[in-house]
């Protein structure tokens, strides 16, 4: 039994990707790079909050915490620490790699045991490879959703408590205590900054890039001003959350007015794709002809692009921003 060419090279990028990881792992010492930029903040030689060093970060970090290969190479397409962050997860970059790596395998071993086509095979691979990032995208959409309908509460708790006479690090801790995940555990890190002597601005500005939210964005605002110029917080926190409220409210309408037309792209976008494997399960041979036919190949990518182009249509007609 010969062994298909396309398993040959997935091994070899594997293990080419395994040797040069592990070179660079090997030759890297980042103890002694992290050590000395610790003392250099403790020394008064280097600014102690930059723009490429987030507040916090140095002195709550390990030595043993810094960049490796695969977070250098891959944060050059998109800042993966801070998108663990916002989806608040417990992941590395390494670890996710190896977990995307091990389920294509097992994707690509699936579709040999169940005798797929050499030409779906890579789709198997692709798909459950990259199980783990669409996780982590979907955990990220629900936990800002959450946190944007928890926030109006969090504005009125925080005013009340203006209001009484205690000061605003007090109302954080009071979020941080009385409302769950994730907004009591984003206010809970603010006051934990502020006890460890943290300016107030840069812990704001951490939270909005944490939770791109701009409703978040008004309240960092409004709090940096208020104690840069003064005002009465609480009149415009009530205003927040007031106006946070009826954005809402506003948003249910539109969505259930546009609910039949998301309805509609979910079907015309799920049809193609369903009819596909039901014939593919009835009748192989007459699938194939997509995949082995110069013909069926152009027709294919036709269709995937028209398929691609309508999705992005009905999103742009349905996605009304409020």
């Amino acid at each position: 039994m010969s062994i298909p060419p396309l398993w040959i090279a997935l091994a070899a990028f594997i293990g080419a990707a395994a040797l040069v990881a592990g070179l660079a792992l090997s030759f890297r010492n980042p103890q002694a790079a992290r050590l000395e930029s610790r003392l250099e903040v403790y020394a008064k030689t280097a600014p102690a909050w930059t723009k490429e060093q987030k507040p916090g970060s140095l002195l709550a970090e390990s030595l043993e915490d810094s960049p490796g290969f695969f977070e250098t190479f891959l944060n050059r397409f998109g800042n993966f620490v801070l998108l663990f962050e916002q989806a608040d997860v417990a992941m590395t970059v390494p670890r996710l790699v190896l977990i995307s790596g091990g389920l294509a395998i097992l994707g690509g071993l699936l579709g040999l045991i169940l005798k797929w086509h050499g030409a779906i095979v890579p789709l198997g691979i692709f798909g459950a490879g990259s199980l783990p990032l669409l996780w982590i995208l979907w955990r990220r959409k629900k936990r800002l959703k959450q946190f944007g309908q928890q926030l109006p509460d969090a504005m009125e708790m925080l005013a009340r408590a203006l209001r009484a006479g205690q000061s605003l690090a007090a109302g954080f801790q009071m979020i941080a205590s009385e409302m769950p995940p994730p907004i009591g555990k984003e206010f809970g890190r603010i006051f934990e900054e502020q006890n460890l002597g943290v300016p107030m601005e840069e812990s704001l500005r951490a939270m909005t890039e944490r939770v791109p939210n701009l409703d978040l964005k008004f309240f960092a605002t409004a709090v940096i001003l208020q104690r840069q110029t003064g005002g009465d917080l609480a009149e415009i926190l009530d205003k927040i959350g007031r106006l946070i409220r009826e954005r809402f409210q506003l948003w249910g309408q539109v969505q259930a007015l546009t609910a039949e037309g998301r309805l509609s792209g979910v079907v015309l976008m799920a049809l193609p794709v369903l009819l596909f494997l039901a014939v593919y399960h009835l009748n192989r041979d007459y699938v194939m002809v997509l995949f082995t036919d110069p013909m069926g190949k152009k027709m294919l990518a036709g269709a995937i692009g028209m398929q691609i182009l309508g999705a992005f249509v009905i999103k742009k007609i349905v996605n009304i921003q409020v």
